[in-house]
């Protein structure tokens, strides 16, 4: 199968005159695989449509938000409702209260929460809660875990940064990276000696609960109990990132699958309904110390924007009333597993899994415990897959390095034209 590319070569060189890269997030350039992007049309259900008029089905789903899908009705007739009422008001509305208690629903962790305008906000402003709640400086991140581009995080970190191989960023200044220490994920031990040699000076640990953006990378069993026990210890907070978990691993998120509860959780992606909005919240009494009631100062010009709290509402309320993660996860992992009895009858080493709604797959010859495991596997195999899946009308994320998804648009059907693409794909490696 041969791509038409001349409308999408078209824009991506218009594109790229104008915009760093061509694109406005690094993920989507393509250098993690190789290759130029494709320039999208539009998307319905599982599917994407460029413009070329190629078609695809869709595992990326805007990296998570869309877990019903594209263009779902519902979701669409709630933006278009909202939108003739007005677009930003810079004022309180209802939806926002809506909103908040429909979350505080899903996560009853989230005693008090606030919306901001994308997931680095909430991971930025859960950080500086951290800081001014425990009166400490240094945060402690793992390995590969990507928590936005706020300088403090761009350290050793995963999704577009591990994807171009920078370990760190220019930009960010030296000193405030000597506060943020790392670790490698399902590192109990070197966590435990960080907080001998660090004790009562961590304000927080902040972890991707299930890693997303170094690759699907599952915690072991004594991993987030360890993180949980050693913060409580030491007057840390722990923080979950599950911007990219959140809903999707399970309807309560990673901390309901795994029974851990965080003093803080950020949130963003499905409670937006594909539009941009992230959330932090936690413990009363420490979301009482953010302003205008307490003193750490955190602010949004747009944050509640009546658009994408009417979306995210839209979204939320279907999976509460319908609850589709039984046949959700099932369907993951008829995908997963698809996929790896397929490499395996080829004789190529892969590992992989799945959790809820969200998975990932490595060529590597044993199961992917950390950054550095799936540093070790074999990206240039990935590449090739990748694109020889693309060729065939099948979107994966264009990085080694990143988690799918699935929607509750992907049927059965779906899934069994994708694993005759792949296996039709893998013949070709």
């Amino acid at each position: 199968m041969t791509l038409q590319r001349s409308r999408s070569d078209e824009w991506f060189s218009r594109a790229s005159a104008l915009i760093p890269g061509g694109v406005n997030s690094p993920v989507r350039a393509f250098r993690g695989v190789g290759g130029d992007p494709f320039f999208v049309e539009r998307g319905s259900g599982c599917r994407l449509f460029d413009v070329d008029g190629n078609e695809y089905i869709d595992y990326v789903l805007s990296w998570g938000p869309l877990i019903l899908g594209h263009a779902h009705p519902q979701v669409i007739a709630a933006i278009v409702e909202a939108a003739s009422l007005g677009t930003s008001y810079g004022a309180p509305t209802p939806p926002e209260v809506t909103l908040a208690e429909a979350v505080r629903d899903f996560f009853p962790s989230m005693e008090m929460l606030r919306f901001v305008s994308s997931g680095t906000e909430a991971t930025m402003s859960a950080i500086r809660i951290a800081r001014g709640y425990t009166g400490r400086e240094m945060i402690l991140k793992f390995e590969g875990c990507y928590h936005g581009h706020g300088d403090s995080f761009l350290v050793k970190a995963g999704s577009g940064v591990a994807t171009l191989g920078l370990p760190n960023s220019p930009g960010v200044p030296s000193e405030l990276s000597k506060l943020t220490l790392t670790a490698s994920f399902n590192d109990l031990e070197a966590v435990e000696e960080i907080f001998r040699i660090h004790a009562g000076k961590i304000a927080g640990v902040i972890v991707e609960p299930v890693v997303g953006n170094g690759g699907f990378i599952p915690p072991e069993a004594d991993f987030l109990p360890g993180l949980r026990r050693l913060t409580e210890e030491d007057g840390s907070l722990l923080i979950f990132d599950e911007v990219m978990t959140g809903f999707r691993v399970s309807r309560g998120g990673a901390q309901e699958r795994f029974g851990i509860t965080p003093d803080i959780t950020t949130l963003g992606k499905v409670i937006g309904g594909g539009l941009p909005v992230g959330a932090y919240g936690g413990r009363r009494v420490i979301m009482e110390k953010v302003a205008p009631i307490g003193p750490i100062y955190q602010a949004g010009t747009l944050s509640g924007n009546p658009l994408a709290m009417a979306a995210g509402l839209a979204q939320l309320r279907i999976l509460s009333d319908e609850n589709p993660y039984p046949v959700l996860e099932q369907r993951t992992e008829r995908l997963v597993g698809g996929l790896l009895r397929i490499f395996a009858e080829r004789g190529f080493p892969a590992s992989g899994g799945a959790l809820g709604s969200m998975w990932g797959i490595f060529f590597s010859e044993s199961p992917v415990r950390s950054f550095a495991d799936a540093q070790a596997s074999n990206v240039g195999r990935f590449r090739k897959f990748f694109h020889g899946c693309l060729s065939r009308g099948v979107f994966f994320a264009p990085s080694a390095f990143e988690a799918g998804f699935l929607s509750t648009a992907h049927r059965d059907g779906d899934i069994d034209e994708t694993l005759q693409r792949a296996a039709d794909a893998v013949r070709d490696l």
